[in-house]
């Protein structure tokens, strides 16, 4: 196999907009089939994939012979499903965050990829971004000193009931879509995992955290972090430590919401900025994920990392619910 053959698993918005796109553009990959059931659905995607094929089931497009990858942009109560299913049928799969509601969840999905020899991820795409990978280099280098607290924040306003981040049923709330961020970007960059949660404030709409705020501590520093699907649009993350101060600008939407920077500032008040101006993680995930199929090259988010993130998660409702 020289090229990976993808197919997606329905024509949702994000899959449409970003990540099919990404697939697209990766090298070593293409985009080959899509599962939907609605012509309107795949003529966006056919119109930068011209030879699309299109299936009217996610079960016909898993019995495909001619994919080799499936990506799993569905609500995420379906993740832990879909992404069996998919190993079960011999395709290497990448599932949308978070993959699971429980870090428990993900046993099943590990125990699959172990047992069929295939890539198994979830779709956490920042640790594949230049300016995440800049940022873990310089903390481990030493570059702002022993690291007294992390903060983070993410934030935008989504008041659409009929959303599937503001429904239950299908794992709808903040947390599960962008605490992923902001909890698995502070574990990443200095490799620790969270001692207690110290305080959970969470707000909710309709059974779905629509803010929350918490403090952990960490073996080595404290963290606070908040996410909202009630707010203006905000994102920024910020390592502090002795020595100095390292921020990056747009940590989550690169591009989207901003330039993406790691701004490093000294004890002396001296800045510097890594700009990384045109970098698409989402490409890069994509590529990566290629270079696991084809190479067996190591993954930057094994689903052990990911499992993590989903503990962290698991210790925030723990902390709410007293």
């Amino acid at each position: 196999m020289a090229t990976v053959n993808w197919g997606i698993l329905g024509a949702a918005n994000f899959a449409r907009r970003h990540m099919g796109p990404a697939i697209h553009a990766a090298g070593r990959g293409r985009l080959a089939a899509l599962a939907t059931s609605s012509a309107g659905k795949a003529a966006p995607f056919q119109a930068f994939a011209p030879d699309l094929r299109v299936h009217d089931s996610y079960e016909a497009l898993l019995s495909d012979p001619d994919i080799d990858a499936v990506y799993v942009p569905l609500p995420n109560h379906l993740h832990v499903d879909w992404a069996l299913k998919a190993l079960e049928a011999g395709k290497h799969v990448l599932v949308e965050k978070p993959l699971a509601m429980k870090a428990g969840d993900f046993d099943a999905v590990i125990a699959a990829r172990d047992r069929s020899g295939l890539c198994a991820a979830e779709a956490y795409m920042i640790v594949h971004h230049p300016q995440w990978q800049k940022a873990k280099a310089l903390f481990e280098a030493g570059a702002i000193g022993r690291l007294v607290r992390v903060s983070g924040a993410f934030s935008f306003d989504n008041r659409d009931a009929g959303n599937i981040r503001n429904r239950p049923e299908t794992g709808g709330g903040a947390v599960p879509d962008i605490g992923v961020y902001i909890y698995g970007a502070a574990r990443f960059v200095t490799g620790e995992e969270p001692s207690e949660i110290l305080s959970a404030k969470v707000e909710r709409e309709n059974g779905v955290d629509v803010w929350t705020h918490i403090t952990a501590q960490f073996p080595s520093f404290h963290y606070s972090g908040v996410v909202s699907m009630r707010m203006a649009p905000w994102q920024e993350m910020v390592f502090h430590g002795e020595g100095g101060v390292m921020r990056l600008t747009a940590p989550f939407n690169a591009n989207v919401y901003g330039e993406a920077r790691v701004v490093v500032q000294s004890a002396d008040l001296v800045e510097t900025v890594h700009r990384f101006p045109a970098d698409n993680h989402y490409v890069h995930q994509v590529e990566a994920f290629n270079a696991s199929v084809l190479d067996g090259a190591a993954y930057a988010c094994p689903l052990e990392f990911s499992r993590g993130t989903q503990a962290m998660i698991d210790m925030v409702w723990a902390k709410e619910a007293g």
